[in-house]
């Protein structure tokens, strides 16, 4: 691999420069300037250095989005320490599962995370640390107790006068293969893997949304952190590359629903969305389309005079949806539906489909909005190689491999799993199926795991037959599974309309069934689903908002 410059570096470079701009917001809470960053990731620095942490160590950090989860994220980085992110979300036992199979010395833990966990199921902690105020929740060590109770004290020794620009320095790695951080993902196939991300795919994540953004993206510009840091997509660009680059984010720290995030997107008006489909959607879905699927604003559309100004009024009211200054929505983490796809091109609406993997922490492929080819999820990223394992990649499907710099070392404590994933010349194996075309714009035909066998041996991708069942009536999400041979669909309905409408579970029972016979007539025959299986809750995802098929089929 090529030397990268210091990702540290970055941080510490971002932090001078920026000194006296806004850095990050708990939306409706307090500001932290990147000065106040710089005096928080101190007095860490201080409290790992007095309770015994060396370089190298695991420091997990468990909670909701936060200025505090992302000043805790830093000084580990910078203090020379391997940053464990796990996701809050998760149950219990995967929490104390992932502590404990990282090594990790110290948790850093959210108000509800800490009433979940169980310390006696971590036994080699030496400290759970609250992240609201960094205060100690469970001590370990004399060490840490000291150090926690005379911080300030300790603080105000080793800075008597100020703490200013020239007294910030930090760890900077020795090279681009040191191991930055370990990031498990749970998958959709059940055992969660801790991915090991060196320090040269951070760098060359946030040097390509330079490279695609820099010029875009000016200092001070702001977005709102919607995903989960905990996930890669989330972190390298809702937080690094604005970091870094001097932007100010802006955190959801209670559950982000469509509501909360529509109101956010008003108030803080994000020059970039970074979301997953799923979010897109459901803000299409509920505050668009309502307005555009009455029979005048259909008449209008079909009228080749008028229809172009038409779709530029609608493309306007939905780039107002979204807070009315932003450049593009970055689309990722999930397959996009075609229904609401199909429309946002024809408005012409500045959206972009991106696709990745934490393995790649996570970027694969990416295209600008105004190059994107409708369908796909973009080109090559830049640092990246892109093929497609198949005789004919442009027309028969083959597994997708990606190479160069954002790939990880490996799965950590894990070596047959890393073999075969990551093959002798560097490839990573995705797992994913596409073609690509001359172009070079890759498309994804489905999960190569997922792929279903029909009656004579046809291969069956279930997110393609799921793609148009999710644009049904009243169906918000939906599993195709295989039993006895035969298709079925698992569909999760629009509870909310129902309501509205006064269904009953008679009612919505007939709609599925209809839905089935509509679906039925667009698939040949071994595609057709058997029967639609209603289910009155949500379907479990995993961090990137995929569905845990494990836990269907």
């Amino acid at each position: 691999m090529e030397n990268v410059p210091s990702f540290n570096q970055l941080i510490q470079q971002s932090i001078i420069d920026n000194w006296d701009l806004d850095a990050l917001t708990d939306y409706k809470g307090a500001t932290l300037q990147y000065h106040d960053v710089a005096r928080k990731i101190e007095k860490l620095h201080i409290l790992f250095e007095n309770s015994g942490v060396t370089k190298g160590d695991k420091i997990a950090l468990c909670g909701r989005n936060s200025s505090q989860w992302a000043v805790a994220f830093l000084a580990t980085l910078t203090y020379g320490a391997v940053a464990v992110p796990i996701l809050h979300e998760f149950m219990a036992d995967q929490i104390h599962n992932i502590v404990n199979h990282s090594d990790a010395k110290l948790l850093f833990v959210g108000d509800h995370v800490a009433t979940e966990i169980d310390p006696t199921k971590m036994p080699h902690l030496e400290g759970i640390i609250n992240n609201p105020d960094y205060s100690l929740l469970l001590s370990r060590t004399d060490k840490l107790t000291f150090a926690r109770e005379h911080l300030n004290e300790l603080y105000g020794k080793k800075f008597p006068k100020y703490f200013r620009k020239e007294h910030v320095h930090y760890y900077i790695e020795e090279n681009g293969e040191e191991l930055a951080m370990i990031n498990y993902t749970s998958g959709t196939t059940g055992f969660s893997k801790g991915v090991m991300v060196p320090y040269r795919a951070l760098w060359s994540n946030y040097d390509f949304a330079e490279h695609v953004l820099g010029n875009i993206i000016s200092k001070g510009d702001r977005i709102i952190s919607i995903l989960p840091m905990a996930h890669m997509y989330g972190m390298a660009f809702e937080f690094v590359f604005e970091f870094l680059h001097g932007c100010h984010v802006y955190y959801l720290n209670r559950i982000p629903s469509p509501a909360i995030i529509a109101q956010a997107f008003a108030e803080v008006k994000p020059k970039i969305i970074i979301a997953v489909p799923l979010v897109i959607e459901k803000i299409i879905r509920k505050k668009v389309f309502p307005k555009i699927q009455n029979n005048r604003m259909q008449l209008l559309l079909r009228m080749p005079v008028i229809s172009k100004k038409v779709r530029e009024r609608i493309c306007q009211e939905v780039i107002k949806a979204f807070g009315g200054e932003l450049y593009e929505v970055i689309i990722g983490g999930a397959a996009f539906n075609q229904e609401v796809e199909s429309f946002l091109k024809k408005i012409e609406f500045p959206y972009t489909v991106g696709y990745g993997a934490t393995e790649c922490a996570p970027i694969i492929c990416y295209r600008d909005w105004h190059t994107f080819a409708q369908g796909s999820c973009g080109q090559e990223a830049y640092h990246m190689k892109v093929k497609i394992n198949s005789s004919n990649p442009s027309e028969i499907p083959g597994e997708i491999l990606a190479k160069g710099l954002n790939v990880m070392l490996g799965y950590y404590k894990n070596e047959e799993a890393t073999r075969e994933t990551i093959d002798k010349d560097g490839w990573y194996h995705t797992g994913d199926l596409g073609t690509m075309d001359w172009d070079g714009n890759v498309y994804i035909n489905g999960r190569s795991k997922n792929m279903l066998l029909g009656p004579n041996g046809q291969n069956i991708y279930p997110e393609e037959i799921e793609d148009k069942l999710n644009s049904m009536t009243m169906v918000v999400e939906s599993i195709v599974v295989q039993r006895d041979n035969k298709l079925v669909g698992l569909v999760y309905p629009d509870y909310d309309e129902a309501k509205n409408m006064n269904f009953n579970d008679q009612d919505i029972a007939s709609i599925m069934e209809q839905n089935r016979i509509t679906l039925n007539e667009q698939l040949p025959a071994y595609e057709k689903i058997t029967e639609i299986e209603i289910h009155t809750e949500e379907f479990a995802k995993t961090p990137k908002r995929s569905i845990k098929r494990f836990l269907y089929n």
